[in-house]
């Protein structure tokens, strides 16, 4: 069957579909007038590509329409407008050779496929329609409602497929399939899987916009409650209207800090402004910016430059630490010289009790400082000092960085107390993250992992505190600059008790100046005999206990005033609980007196040696450590290397044995410093030559006699000096530790410096 054809672009048109498109193209024209001079039928055919003008069969879909035109209208720049009505399926077979316009050589579909369906099929085919219909309506609530109606109310199928067809809004492609979908059951499959594509996207479309919406009435609703309490807050007179973001801006402005500081917080106040107050990034932001405005970047506290006044408040607070002070007012003169001058690094190094971390609390008083302390005993995580990163939950700046917010300036006096006392694990060694804190040459730029911009510790002035130097990793102790705080003498602690202590527990207790008094034999009998100590810690105790008792006393018996005297000092402080080792009354065979330095001072050893028959075994007992062990072998090997001096027989080390013996089991003993000790002792007893009674001894001994220097040597010889000791036997090389030592405590001590055991001998043995 031959018919003018007209090639559409983008649409396609259904049986029973009524519709109107613009022909320009000058062959469409031509085909519209050859099929109204004939029977007003058409063939609408639709092209593969909407692009191409002059398509071929090739490039037309198979299947078309044959339509009947209804209307032709000219419009304007040589267009027709025409309303067609579709009226069955036909297959293009072939174009005819006709210049003008396209006639098309089509097969007819003579009557509907319906693959022979029966009517329980058709009429479940129709259910099913319906239904997926009355689903793509649930979520497509704009459906017109005479479709609606339409649909309910029909009862052929293919004509429900043709309107649905029709109707719904499908692409032209998925048209086309319905189109060339011929039989009834091919038809049926494809408009229900278009159908139940097209209820899935309107679903989803649907869920994203009440997503959309729900997030725009949330934000709309919050902008008009913070309207409106903007304007209560007005009507109230409250001036809190400023917004956190902006309050950061006004302090920024008024912070003193580098460019690089400010522009990074900057930044993170313009982050913070773009985040919803309600998420948890919010506070870790807020937290950071605060905490970045509240350190002191170019803030510094002025230092009070007059030394007198820094000489005189440290006199007043100590008493002693002649060293310690020395090395303040100097820092003082080089900062007054130089303007500036690089802030030291002091480690002050001493028994308990000393008052190191007391004198750290003077020098920022009496250079005007801040004063801050950071106890570092038992600190084990790196991140104390560090500070934690800030993606960790609760982070938070470290010790050093949280010390100088809380202090306010960058040039704080800050005391690292116990820095001997911190310990590592798993999570990093602490004292490697102080090496940059105690660097001055580092510490102008010290990173915080929290804060990460640099932080400029160089105007920190640094005194760090320690027991011993034996627990500082070598690294560390290198940084730092030692001083040692050593221990006092009776007579600078009766000078601490009067100046100091006594006044101090008065009012603690809350007594008058004039209710206490201890005399000075009292005073001298408690540093004596109820207190064993390096430091003045337990003195400090007992005065308190004398306070309180005495307090008690005025309270109950309306006493006016408590004098505590030697003699009713026992009432107070119960009997003595401490007594020196005095020195032996007469001069023995193998017993000399030792000195030795302990953790809270100064104290003499009794040695004993005793020979036996026996098969030339040494034994050594009273708890003694491998130091002194040896000391006590090497002795022993040169007393035997010069037997023939002191006319030892020759089979006298091989029928003897030798026992040496420090009495005081209980308590460990070692050092280096009671190997001439133990020789003299053994030679004694040896040679059956006494030793004096009045003379104490103090080095360590070689294989071949020689004297070796040891340290504490201002505690030994104040034990000494107490234990009535009149002669000192000091090594050689210790000469100018013993010009340090106090003249109070040399008085009356005969001080001799010996270089080997034979000068020891000279002065110990007693000659006949």
């Amino acid at each position: 069957m031959k018919m003018p054809a007209v090639a559409l672009r983008g649409m396609v048109i259904l049986p029973g579909m009524i519709a109107h498109f613009d022909v320009s193209r000058e062959k469409s024209i031509k085909a519209v007038e050859a099929c109204m001079m004939e029977e007003q039928k058409i063939f609408l055919v639709t092209q593969r590509d909407v692009e191409q003008e002059e398509p071929a069969a090739e490039d037309l879909y198979k299947i078309g329409i044959i339509a009947e035109v209804k209307q032709v209208i000219k419009l304007q720049n040589n267009i027709v407008r025409i309303l067609v009505e579709g009226k069955e399926r036909a297959e293009l077979s072939s174009f005819l050779d006709q210049p003008e316009y396209l006639l098309a050589e089509i097969i007819r579909f003579d009557e509907a496929v319906d693959d022979g369906l029966t009517g329980e099929i058709k009429t479940a085919m129709l259910r099913g329609l319906k239904e997926t219909f009355a689903k793509y309506v649930a979520v497509n609530p704009r459906m017109g409602k005479e479709l609606q109606r339409q649909v309910k109310e029909s009862a052929d199928l293919e004509k429900l497929m043709d309107q649905l067809a029709n109707n719904l809004p499908f692409q032209y492609e998925e048209k086309q399939k319905i189109l060339e979908a011929v039989s009834l059951t091919e038809r049926y499959e494809v408009l229900m899987a278009l159908l139940l594509k097209e209820i899935e996207i309107t679903a989803i479309k649907n869920e994203f916009q009440a997503k959309v919406k729900e997030r725009v009435d949330k934000n709309q609703k919050e902008y008009i409650l913070r309207e409106q309490m903007k304007i209560i807050r007005e009507e109230l007179g409250e001036d809190n209207t400023e917004s956190d973001a902006d309050q950061y801006m006004e302090a920024l402005k008024k912070l003193k800090a580098d460019k690089e500081v400010k522009e990074k917080i900057k930044k993170e106040i313009s982050r913070f402004k773009n985040i919803s107050s309600s998420s948890s990034e919010s506070a870790v932001t807020r937290g950071y910016i605060e905490t970045l405005l509240e350190l002191p970047w170019d803030k510094s506290s002025k230092d009070n430059r007059d030394i007198k006044n820094a000489e005189r408040i440290l006199n007043e607070d100590h008493y002693g630490l002649e060293k310690v002070k020395e090395r303040m007012l100097e820092f003082l003169a080089v900062r007054n010289l130089t303007k500036k001058g690089q802030s030291p690094i002091i480690c002050l190094v001493g028994p308990p009790g000393t008052g190191k971390t007391s004198i750290a609390r003077s020098v920022a008083r009496a250079l005007d400082k801040k004063y801050v302390r950071i106890s570092l005993g038992g600190v084990r995580d790196e991140a104390e000092i560090r500070g934690h990163r800030k993606t960790y939950v609760g982070a938070m700046p470290g010790r050093i960085v949280n010390g100088l917010r809380s202090a306010g300036v960058k040039n704080p006096l800050m005391l690292l107390d116990e820095i001997d006392k911190m310990s590592s694990d798993y999570k990093g060694d602490t004292a490697s993250a102080l090496l940059e804190v105690l660097d001055s040459e580092q510490n102008s730029k010290f990173r915080d992992h929290y804060v990460e911009v640099p932080v400029d510790l160089s105007e920190v002035f640094f005194i760090a505190t320690a027991n011993s130097l034996q627990d500082i990793p070598r690294p560390l102790l290198d940084r730092m600059e030692v001083i040692e705080v050593t221990s006092y003498t009776e007579n600078e602690k009766a000078h601490i008790a009067k100046e100091h202590l006594l006044a101090k527990q008065i009012e603690r207790n809350g007594l008058k100046q004039n209710q206490l008094s201890i005399s000075d034999k009292a005073l001298a009998k408690i540093i004596r005999g109820y207190t064993r100590e390096a430091g003045v810690r337990n003195l400090e105790r007992k005065l308190g206990e004398i306070a309180r008792k005495a307090a008690r006393d005025i309270y109950e018996n309306d006493k006016k005033k408590v004098k505590v005297t030697e003699q009713n000092l026992e009432k107070y402080l119960g009997k003595e609980k401490y007594s020196f080792d005095q020195k032996n009354d007469t001069d023995e065979i193998g017993i000399v007196r030792g000195l030795a330095w302990t953790s809270v001072g100064g104290d003499t050893l009794e040695i004993e040696v005793n020979i036996m028959p026996g098969k030339g075994e040494i034994q050594l007992t009273g708890q003694l450590g491998d130091v002194m062990k040896e000391s006590a072998q090497a002795g022993l090997s040169y007393i035997r290397s010069v037997s023939m001096e002191y006319q030892i027989p020759k089979k006298f080390f091989q029928e003897n044995d030798i026992h040496i013996h420090i009495p005081e089991g209980a308590v460990p003993k070692d050092g280096p410093s009671a190997g001439i000790t133990m020789a003299t002792a053994m030679l004694s007893a040896i040679t059956k030559t006494p030793v004096r009674a009045d003379v104490a001894m103090t080095g360590e001994i070689t294989l071949r006699g020689r004297v070796l220097p040891i340290g504490g040597l201002k505690e030994k010889t104040l034990a000494a000096k107490n234990a009535g000791i009149k002669t000192v036997c000091v090594p050689q090389k210790n000469e100018k530790d013993i010009e340090e030592i106090p003249e109070e405590i040399k008085k009356g001590l005969e001080i001799v410096f010996v270089e080997n055991l034979s000068q020891v001998l000279e002065i110990a043995f007693v000659h006949k």
